[in-house]
């Protein structure tokens, strides 16, 4: 009996290592499953679909989304903005519906889209957009094509938004926007989130995408931040030469492209010789804007002749500034000023000095001199950089009935 004793004595403390040894990885096991880490993938949860199939009808099947994590880029477009946040066929789907929903507004008559409109290159066609109950935006609605290609991470007009994630949810605060201000009576962005929380598709579809139907503002930002990326054209007349040495350009279109892309020689500010630079700012062949670009000159504020803003470095890529039929997508520029190609020209061509202003155009003033061939060359050019499927593709279509 001593020995048996000594023997269980000798044996009991491996045995209890080897028990807490297991029990500690079955707790880590636990532990990796259990959604503690945020860049966990979500648990997959069966969602039915009946809300989403009575509201949409088949506008969207969830068995069978559109293809959006994986659309062909053209190997030369290298810059991504959303690798923190890749696109999923299941986030893009439920941005799509946040996109186009009028319940994102305090009186359910605005959306995301009233103000970014496919046919028009996800733009406006008004200077300002309309915002809720009377209210206006201050600046032009930014055309969103290809807005995921671009170095430049920070967006809107005056890059006050860090990130197309942070940028998602300020138009629904913004009390002349969509309005969940909290400011003056108004419900404030909780309120919001309280709203969307008790619409049945929004359960099945935060649930499909996240795992469960909470609804957050990171959760909303990330599904319409996917949405917003997944846009993209890339099946232009520019795209169809790129890798045929642009051998199906008239001779217009490659003296425009010609012009775009050489420095112009500017002495004292006039332009005397080469190109007109357009590439320093708009970088070929994504042809988004530098990061670090200035001021391009046009200071004006939007119906407010007189006043002036020289907070606005950031612009939407050159990409489908006009339609297939060569028409402009709406006026350009943050004030909205620029409404013909003819205007565009002279906008480029001559600048005011302002301490903002990009630093290849000097100190003094800016005058590039634009003959009216060059004019109609340039114009030309740019005309190449306009796809047609964006336009009409379902994928970026407003699912609800109208």
């Amino acid at each position: 009996m001593t020995s048996i004793r000594k023997q269980k004595n000798l044996i009991n403390p491996c045995w209890i290592f080897v028990r807490y040894s297991i029990c500690s990885l079955i707790f880590i096991h636990i532990l990796s499953i259990s959604g503690c880490s945020d860049e966990l993938e979500p648990e997959i949860v069966a969602v039915d679909g009946k809300a989403i199939r009575e509201e949409f009808g088949d506008r969207i099947d969830i068995h069978n989304l559109p293809n959006y994590a994986n659309q062909p880029v053209p190997d030369y477009i290298k810059g991504d903005n959303g690798k923190d946040n890749p696109i999923t066929d299941e986030g893009a789907t439920l941005g799509r519906v946040l996109f186009y929903d009028k319940k994102l507004s305090i009186d359910n008559t605005l959306a995301c889209a009233s103000c970014h409109q496919q046919a028009l290159a996800f733009s406006d066609s008004a200077v300002v957009s309309r915002g809720v109950q009377g209210g206006v935006t201050e600046r032009h609605s930014m055309r969103l094509i290809n807005a995921r290609f671009n170095y430049e991470k920070k967006f809107f007009w005056d890059e006050r938004a860090e990130t197309l994630e942070d940028q998602t949810t300020m138009p629904m605060k913004d009390h002349a926007e969509l309005g969940f201000s909290g400011q003056q009576g108004r419900p404030d962005f909780q309120d919001l989130l309280n709203k969307l929380q008790a619409v049945d598709y929004y359960n099945e579809l935060f649930t499909l995408v996240y795992g469960d139907s909470l609804i957050t503002e990171d959760r909303l930002q990330r599904a319409l931040a996917q949405f917003v990326r997944s846009i993209q054209s890339f099946d232009s007349k520019y795209d169809e030469g790129y890798k045929q040495d642009f051998a199906n350009f008239t001779e217009s279109e490659k003296r425009g492209m010609e012009l775009f892309t050489v420095l112009p020689q500017v002495p004292g500010g006039y332009r005397n010789g080469g190109g007109l630079g357009c590439f320093h700012c708009h970088r070929p062949p994504a042809f988004d804007i530098k990061p670090d670009a200035g001021n391009n000159g046009v200071i004006g504020v939007a119906n407010k002749p007189g006043e002036i803003d020289i907070t606005n470095t950031k612009a939407p890529t050159l990409r489908d500034i006009a339609n297939p039929n060569g028409q402009l997508n709406g006026p350009l520029m943050h004030d909205g000023s620029v409404k013909t190609f003819s205007e565009l020209m002279l906008a480029v061509g001559q600048q005011p000095f302002n301490p903002n202003r990009d630093p290849i155009m000097g100190e003094g003033s800016f005058n590039l001199h634009i003959s009216e061939q060059e004019a109609e060359d340039l114009v030309a050019f740019l005309k190449t950089l306009s796809g047609k499927n964006v336009y009409t593709d379902e994928r970026w279509s407003n699912p609800f009935r109208e």
